[in-house]
């Protein structure tokens, strides 16, 4: 299929894109592009990578690099051929495991994009083309999120911004609640309708 303009393979092991995360893409490019001098930028549950590596593409003009994270061995598979096939090889460094695992303690990133699990565990028959491992986010959604969350409150260089999908406008005011009761240095700045009754959110990380 072509995601944005880019062609991205992908199989019944890792979720379908969805034409609407071009708007998730878009939105992390912008970032990029307002930031001064190189970035380097992480995808968290990045699947088949073309949200990120669309996002890397349309700021080409730019010195970026992408880290992309996924448990799945098939979508970092599908991530690293997507890479390749858009000209990215060289700037995607593609990580296969759990993100407490495969980022450094030290790694800082300037932004975030993340595409979490989010449907409740309860919910996910509704769904059967999709792979669990790609949709199932616990009993309230929001299991992965939190530890997308939690990683970034560790990697987020200051001032960096964090572009985040979400199920529902609910789940954004959950997100809001953990990042307060967490004391985490990441704050909600903006949050935007996405696909049906999605949402996107924008955080930021303070100094700390």
């Amino acid at each position: 299929m072509v995601f944005g303009h880019l062609p991205i393979v992908f199989d019944k092991r890792v979720l379908r894109p969805r034409p609407w995360t071009v708007a998730q893409s878009r939105w992390a490019a912008e970032l990029l592009q307002a930031m001064p001098g190189p970035s380097v930028a992480l995808e968290l549950c990045s699947g088949a990578g073309h949200i990120g590596l669309l996002a890397l593409a349309m700021a080409d003009a730019l010195p970026l690099r992408l880290v992309t994270v996924d448990v799945n061995p098939a979508a970092c598979e599908l991530a690293r051929r997507n890479a390749e096939a858009a000209g990215l090889g060289e700037r995607v460094d593609v990580r296969e495991g759990r993100i407490d695992a495969v980022l450094a303690p030290e790694e800082r990133f300037d932004l975030v994009i993340a595409d979490p699990p989010w449907v409740t565990s309860s919910m996910t028959d509704r769904f059967p083309d999709d792979p669990l491992i790609a949709i199932d986010g616990g009993s309230d959604g929001l299991d992965m999120v939190r530890s997308c969350l939690d990683a970034c409150d560790r990697h987020l260089m200051p001032g960096g911004a964090v572009v985040l999908q979400l199920g529902s406008p609910g789940q954004a005011l959950r997100v809001q609640d953990h990042v307060r009761a967490t004391e985490s240095r990441l704050s909600a700045r903006e949050i935007r309708p996405f696909g049906v009754h999605g949402v996107l959110m924008r955080l930021s990380a303070g100094a700390g």
